[in-house]
């Protein structure tokens, strides 16, 4: 009788099952210990993934030592073996090497390394790290316009992070004195580039004259990425907040003249200047509702930061000496589209990855496109106001 196909026996059904051997205990696992500062050895390995990760080690220790020269040295060694597939860590490098030149007192190249870094980036993250970096190069200057510029785009990206909005507004009252300053360095005014450097960097640029900042003798945090969290509820109105907040102080805000501003110091409101007090305490309006807005879902030093500036902030309101109808009038401008069901989805929002032409889309292209955007409306309120004889 003949088989039906498929019908037949596979001879692995007769065969005698094997024993599965017992699982026995699972080996001891011990933890890899690392010194203190193991990276400052004398480099052993042969392999170039470890060389590289000491090098980049070696740099970020210096750069917290203030030895800007000597962790730009480091930086520009981790290039030579950075394979050029590693875009993540050579984006990594170059804004730490940006960051030494800014303070080494070559401002050109530095800013020539940030717009390098502006035009290869691919999403949200990137720009916003770009945005920093950029800012701390325009405030070591004292280049208060194109710091407003940059803290306009940040907000422009991230709407609801009331640092930025802070640091706006006072930038914003640090204009006012500045534009009347004679000693207030011209915008395009940066030394002259070292013509030996490239970006990205190479050992080329080692012995390149220098102008030290070390003299301003102001410890420095080691630089810091920004990357978009995933938070809940109106925690996600901070979103950055606490990193980017401190990651402002990366390099000490100048007045004209180069002195450095102490932050804890009462900033005078400049006087005859309706646009520029309007702007400030609008920012300072829309910090402080953002801060209001998280202040419940915050503890420890973080609420305490936030309890802090928000203490600082209604000084400040005060300080303007503006009616009650007018403050009542910001509060409800810059106010209107905090609402936090909106709030907590642009918090679960992912990185947008989009290329660098629709990036640009993301922020403001001028300074007079976001004031129309958020203050027009309060300074015709003003100036009618003040038409009336109040």
């Amino acid at each position: 009788m003949e088989e039906f196909m498929g019908a037949e026996f596979e001879d692995s059904l007769f065969e005698e099952r094997r024993e599965r051997p017992r699982p026995g205990p699972a080996p001891t696992y011990t933890a890899k210990a690392c010194e203190p500062q193991w990276f400052c050895e004398k480099i052993t390995s042969k392999d170039d993934v470890e060389i590289l990760t000491v090098k980049k080690f070696r740099g970020d220790l210096a750069y917290r030592k203030q030895e800007f020269q000597k962790a730009l040295q480091e930086y520009s060694n981790c290039l030579e073996l950075l394979p050029a597939t590693n875009f993540s860590m050579g984006r990594d490098i170059w804004e730490s090497q940006a960051r030494c030149l800014a303070h080494l007192g070559r401002p050109r190249e530095a800013l020539s390394i940030a717009e390098k870094l502006r035009q290869e980036a691919t999403n949200s993250d990137h720009l916003t790290t770009v945005l920093y970096l950029q800012l701390a190069i325009y405030q070591s200057l004292g280049a208060l316009e194109k710091s407003i510029l940059a803290l306009q785009q940040l907000v422009s990206l991230h709407p609801f992070n009331p640092w930025n909005w802070k640091k706006l507004a006072e930038v914003y009252l640090r204009l006012g004195p500045a534009k009347s300053s004679p000693s207030s360095p011209p915008l395009n005014g940066f030394p002259s580039a070292d013509p030996t450097f490239r970006a990205p960097l190479t050992s080329s640029g080692r012995d390149a004259p220098s102008r030290s900042l070390e003299s301003q003798n102001r410890p420095d945090r080691p630089r810091t990425r920004f990357s978009p969290g995933v938070e809940s509820g109106k925690a996600a109105a901070s979103c950055h907040g606490q990193e980017m907040e401190e990651g402002l102080t990366g390099f000490p805000g100048l007045l004209a003249g180069g002195n450095q501003l102490d932050s804890t110091v009462k900033i005078r409101v400049p006087e005859g200047s309706t646009e520029i007090r309007v702007n400030a305490c609008s920012s300072f309006v829309r910090s402080r509702l953002l801060f209001q807005l998280i202040e419940s879902q915050q503890t420890s030093f973080a609420l305490e930061k936030n309890l802090k500036a928000q203490e600082e902030i209604e000084e400040q309101v005060k300080a303007f000496g503006f009616e009650e109808e007018t403050l009542l009038l910001i509060s409800e401008v810059m106010g209107e589209d905090i609402i936090p069901e909106k709030v907590k989805d642009e918090g679960h929002a992912e990185v947008k990855c989009v290329g660098s032409a629709a990036l640009d889309a993301l922020v403001i292209a001028s300074v007079k496109e976001f004031e129309d955007r958020w203050f027009r409306k309060i300074e015709e309120h003003i100036r009618t106001f003040e038409n009336r004889g109040h």
